[in-house]
Protein backbone atom coordinates (compact mmCIF):
# COMPACT_ATOMS: atom_id res chain seq x y z
CA UNK A 1 0.00 0.00 0.00
CA UNK A 2 1.32 3.30 -0.78
CA UNK A 3 2.04 5.60 1.75
CA UNK A 4 -0.61 8.53 0.66
CA UNK A 5 -3.38 5.50 1.05
CA UNK A 6 -2.10 4.32 4.56
CA UNK A 7 -2.29 8.04 6.02
CA UNK A 8 -5.47 8.72 4.51
CA UNK A 9 -6.50 5.63 6.82
CA UNK A 10 -4.74 6.51 9.96
CA UNK A 11 -6.46 9.75 9.71
CA UNK A 12 -9.75 8.39 9.45
CA UNK A 13 -8.91 6.27 12.18
CA UNK A 14 -7.81 9.13 14.01
CA UNK A 15 -10.86 10.90 13.48
CA UNK A 16 -12.85 8.58 15.08
CA UNK A 17 -10.32 8.07 18.52
CA UNK A 18 -8.09 5.56 17.31
CA UNK A 19 -5.09 5.98 19.61
CA UNK A 20 -2.92 3.64 17.97
CA UNK A 21 -3.78 5.08 14.36
CA UNK A 22 -2.57 8.50 16.17
CA UNK A 23 1.01 7.02 17.41
CA UNK A 24 1.09 5.36 13.87
CA UNK A 25 0.62 8.52 12.21
CA UNK A 26 2.92 10.42 14.57
CA UNK A 27 6.07 7.91 14.00
CA UNK A 28 5.27 7.61 9.76
CA UNK A 29 4.88 11.89 9.68
CA UNK A 30 7.18 13.35 12.57
CA UNK A 31 10.41 13.34 11.77
CA UNK A 32 9.65 14.84 7.84
CA UNK A 33 7.78 17.69 9.25
CA UNK A 34 10.60 18.36 11.74
CA UNK A 35 12.71 18.38 8.42
CA UNK A 36 9.93 20.53 6.55
CA UNK A 37 10.01 22.83 9.35
CA UNK A 38 13.62 23.82 9.60
CA UNK A 39 13.60 24.18 5.87
CA UNK A 40 10.41 26.68 6.84
CA UNK A 41 12.76 28.81 9.58
CA UNK A 42 16.19 27.31 9.30
CA UNK A 43 16.08 26.57 13.18
CA UNK A 44 15.48 22.53 14.71
CA UNK A 45 14.27 23.61 18.09
CA UNK A 46 11.40 25.80 16.43
CA UNK A 47 10.60 22.98 13.81
CA UNK A 48 10.25 20.54 16.64
CA UNK A 49 7.68 22.79 18.63
CA UNK A 50 5.56 23.73 15.63
CA UNK A 51 5.60 19.91 15.14
CA UNK A 52 4.95 19.10 18.49
CA UNK A 53 1.96 21.53 19.06
CA UNK A 54 0.69 20.11 15.13
CA UNK A 55 0.30 16.52 16.50
CA UNK A 56 -1.02 18.45 20.29
CA UNK A 57 -3.94 20.16 18.17
CA UNK A 58 -5.03 17.22 15.73
CA UNK A 59 -5.06 14.76 18.80
CA UNK A 60 -7.00 17.32 21.36
CA UNK A 61 -9.42 17.87 18.37
CA UNK A 62 -9.46 15.04 16.68
CA UNK A 63 -13.20 14.98 16.63
CA UNK A 64 -13.85 18.13 14.82
CA UNK A 65 -10.83 17.05 12.21
CA UNK A 66 -12.18 17.13 8.61
CA UNK A 67 -11.60 14.22 5.94
CA UNK A 68 -8.39 15.09 3.65
CA UNK A 69 -7.34 13.18 0.78
CA UNK A 70 -3.32 14.04 0.97
CA UNK A 71 -2.76 13.68 4.92
CA UNK A 72 1.06 14.45 4.63
CA UNK A 73 0.35 18.05 2.82
CA UNK A 74 -2.48 18.43 5.30
CA UNK A 75 -0.20 18.58 8.11
CA UNK A 76 2.84 20.32 6.11
CA UNK A 77 0.27 23.20 5.34
CA UNK A 78 -0.21 23.19 9.25
CA UNK A 79 3.08 23.34 10.30
CA UNK A 80 4.14 25.71 8.20
CA UNK A 81 0.81 27.79 9.88
CA UNK A 82 2.24 26.85 13.75
CA UNK A 83 5.76 28.19 12.37
CA UNK A 84 4.72 31.45 11.43
CA UNK A 85 2.65 31.95 14.72
CA UNK A 86 5.79 30.22 16.62
CA UNK A 87 8.25 33.01 14.96
CA UNK A 88 6.01 36.00 15.23
CA UNK A 89 5.78 35.37 19.08
CA UNK A 90 9.34 35.17 19.14
CA UNK A 91 9.47 38.87 17.07
CA UNK A 92 7.02 40.61 19.53
CA UNK A 93 8.90 38.95 22.70
CA UNK A 94 11.91 40.65 21.10
CA UNK A 95 10.43 43.70 20.18
CA UNK A 96 9.40 43.87 23.80
CA UNK A 97 12.75 43.22 25.05
CA UNK A 98 13.83 45.87 22.86
CA UNK A 99 11.45 48.22 23.42
CA UNK A 100 11.96 48.01 27.12
CA UNK A 101 15.37 49.75 26.79
CA UNK A 102 18.75 48.69 28.59
CA UNK A 103 19.45 45.23 28.69
CA UNK A 104 19.56 45.66 32.02
CA UNK A 105 16.58 47.39 32.85
CA UNK A 106 14.27 44.61 31.41
CA UNK A 107 15.94 41.90 33.25
CA UNK A 108 15.20 43.73 36.30
CA UNK A 109 11.41 44.20 34.68
CA UNK A 110 8.90 42.13 36.75
CA UNK A 111 6.60 39.55 34.91
CA UNK A 112 3.34 41.73 35.08
CA UNK A 113 5.92 44.89 33.95
CA UNK A 114 6.69 42.59 30.83
CA UNK A 115 3.49 42.00 30.31
CA UNK A 116 1.75 44.79 30.53
CA UNK A 117 4.87 46.43 27.90
CA UNK A 118 3.78 43.34 25.02
CA UNK A 119 -0.29 44.66 25.55
CA UNK A 120 0.80 47.86 25.29
CA UNK A 121 3.05 47.97 21.64
CA UNK A 122 -0.13 45.62 20.66
CA UNK A 123 -2.35 48.31 21.78
CA UNK A 124 -0.64 51.07 19.86
CA UNK A 125 -0.44 48.45 16.62
CA UNK A 126 -4.10 48.28 16.96
CA UNK A 127 -4.59 51.71 17.33
CA UNK A 128 -2.12 52.52 14.32
CA UNK A 129 -4.00 49.69 12.02
CA UNK A 130 -6.94 51.57 13.11
CA UNK A 131 -5.96 55.08 12.39
CA UNK A 132 -4.26 53.86 8.72
CA UNK A 133 -7.96 52.64 8.09
CA UNK A 134 -9.10 56.13 8.16
CA UNK A 135 -6.89 56.69 5.38
CA UNK A 136 -7.65 57.26 1.54
CA UNK A 137 -5.91 54.59 -0.51
CA UNK A 138 -3.62 57.71 -2.42
CA UNK A 139 -2.66 58.84 1.67
CA UNK A 140 -1.37 55.36 2.28
CA UNK A 141 0.19 54.54 -0.16
CA UNK A 142 2.43 58.61 0.13
CA UNK A 143 2.86 57.69 3.68
CA UNK A 144 4.45 54.41 2.91
CA UNK A 145 6.77 56.07 0.03
CA UNK A 146 7.02 58.85 2.63
CA UNK A 147 8.35 57.29 6.04
CA UNK A 148 8.87 53.72 5.01
CA UNK A 149 10.39 54.14 1.35
CA UNK A 150 12.29 57.34 2.91
CA UNK A 151 11.55 58.96 -0.47
CA UNK A 152 11.89 62.64 -0.55
CA UNK A 153 8.72 64.63 -1.86
CA UNK A 154 10.35 65.48 -5.02
CA UNK A 155 10.95 61.63 -5.74
CA UNK A 156 7.07 60.85 -4.77
CA UNK A 157 5.97 63.65 -6.78
CA UNK A 158 7.96 61.38 -9.99
CA UNK A 159 6.56 58.14 -8.99
CA UNK A 160 2.72 59.52 -8.46
CA UNK A 161 2.75 61.33 -11.38
CA UNK A 162 1.82 64.57 -8.98
CA UNK A 163 2.75 67.47 -8.40
CA UNK A 164 5.00 68.27 -5.27
CA UNK A 165 2.55 70.47 -3.88
CA UNK A 166 -0.27 67.57 -3.59
CA UNK A 167 2.16 65.29 -2.36
CA UNK A 168 3.12 67.48 0.90
CA UNK A 169 -0.57 68.50 0.54
CA UNK A 170 -1.75 64.44 1.06
CA UNK A 171 1.19 63.61 3.56
CA UNK A 172 0.25 66.39 5.64
CA UNK A 173 -3.65 65.79 5.75
CA UNK A 174 -2.64 61.96 6.47
CA UNK A 175 -0.40 62.58 9.11
CA UNK A 176 -3.27 64.98 10.70
CA UNK A 177 -5.76 62.32 10.63
CA UNK A 178 -3.05 59.90 12.28
CA UNK A 179 -2.50 62.34 14.97
CA UNK A 180 -6.11 62.92 15.46
CA UNK A 181 -6.81 59.00 15.42
CA UNK A 182 -3.86 58.41 17.54
CA UNK A 183 -4.34 61.10 20.11
CA UNK A 184 -7.76 59.90 21.00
Amino acid sequence: MDNKLVHHLLWERLRVGDQNAFFDLYKALYYDLVNFGIRVCGDAETSSEAADQVFISIWEKHEQLIRVDNVHSYLRTFLKRKVLRILERKRKINDALTNAGAEGEWMEMSYEEFIVKVQTDELVKFKLKAALQKLTYRQKQLIHLKFFDGLSYEQIAEQTTQTIKTAYNTVYDAIKILRKELKD
